[in-house]
């Protein structure tokens, strides 16, 4: 029998997933809801027997749904989370979780009672090298990290409006700080500085800063250092790179470079980690067996605790820690 499942949101990162479950076997989309009408009417077009609801509430009372993707802009995260576990429906949810502490932290509380399968779009840990790396670092100390998000800024109006995406360490810095998170551990205080330069004059209306840098302090007696640009005209680093008693390894989305004594060695991944981020969460819904999701809600959330936390810090111009 297939599994039922719908979609909240129906922007970029709803078509990436849509076109991998597509390739999945016993599963069938049949409803999505978007703000946009039209949009969603257009995503529903392209699935047999698939419908498009004029309300969220019309959608999840209107079919048997056996899980449900939530891809929504950051500011929009809540609502649709919390109708959901009113429902016991499990959920992915695209990162962030939200712009702030309070709503997602109300969620995972929630979530511990009722112990739904949920799964995050952290995908950077689906990626083989990101596997390779974690075990490269069980036989070595790491001592310190680098990290880096240097590019340019997301031409959508919320991207650019600190109420709608939280700014860049938020949106898009927080997969380099999961995964750090996911091969050296928990973060323990955060101390960060943002500025904003040039892309207020470039593109009116823009207030998220431009440019940060954040320094980590980690639970096992490492530092980190993570900085995003969004005012380039070009792309450059995206990654994380970590320094080692055994030498350098350097991720860079799907490749691993290990840079040691004897010469370097290059890890290349060669599955598509949002096809594996999808296909983990849908044998969850059909096992029961959570085994494979590799950052459910709780996990994410401290994350997005670190990217709120550095925020914070450079708002007041202080140290932050985190328990």
């Amino acid at each position: 029998m297939s599994l039922k499942i719908g979609f909240i949101g129906t922007g970029g990162i709803a078509s990436c997933h849509l076109e991998n479950l597509a390739k999945l076997e016993g599963v069938q989309v049949v409803s999505f809801y978007d703000l946009d009408a039209p949009r969603a009417q257009k995503a529903a077009a392209a699935f047999d027997g698939a419908k498009a609801f004029a309300s969220m509430d019309d959608m999840l009372d209107g079919a048997a749904l056996d899980g449900v993707y939530v891809c929504v802009p950051p500011l929009a995260h809540g609502d649709a989370e919390l109708r959901l576990m009113e429902r016991n429906i499990p959920f992915l949810v695209e990162k962030p979780l939200g712009i702030n502490a309070e709503v997602p932290a109300d969620i995972a509380e929630q979530l511990k009672e009722k112990k739904l399968i949920t799964s995050v779009g952290y995908h950077w840990r689906y990626n083989e090298s990101t596997g390779h790396a974690k075990r490269l670092l069980a036989d070595s100390q790491p001592g310190m990290a680098l990290g880096y998000w240097m590019g340019g800024m997301p031409m959508v109006p919320w991207w650019r409006v600190q109420t709608g995406s939280g700014g860049q360490f938020v949106e898009q810095t927080t997969h380099i700080v999961d995964l750090l998170r996911c091969l050296c551990g928990e973060v323990r205080e955060v101390y960060a500085a943002y500025a904003l330069r040039v892309m207020h004059e470039k593109v009116p209306g823009t207030d998220v800063p431009d440019v940060g840098t954040v320094t980590l302090k980690l639970a096992n007696g490492m530092v980190a250092t993570i900085s995003n640009t969004c005012l380039l005209p070009v792309g450059h680093h995206v990654g994380l790179d970590l320094y080692t008693n055994k030498g350098v390894l350097e991720i860079r989305s799907g490749e691993l470079r290990e840079i040691a004594p004897d010469g370097v060695t290059t890890f290349g991944s060669t599955t598509n980690p949002y096809f594996m981020e999808d296909e983990a969460f849908i044998y969850a819904l059909r096992t029961g067996d959570a085994s494979r999701i590799l950052s459910d809600y709780a996990d994410a959330l401290r994350t997005h605790e670190v990217t709120i936390a550095a925020n914070e810090s450079a708002l007041s111009g202080q140290p932050v820690s985190l328990t």
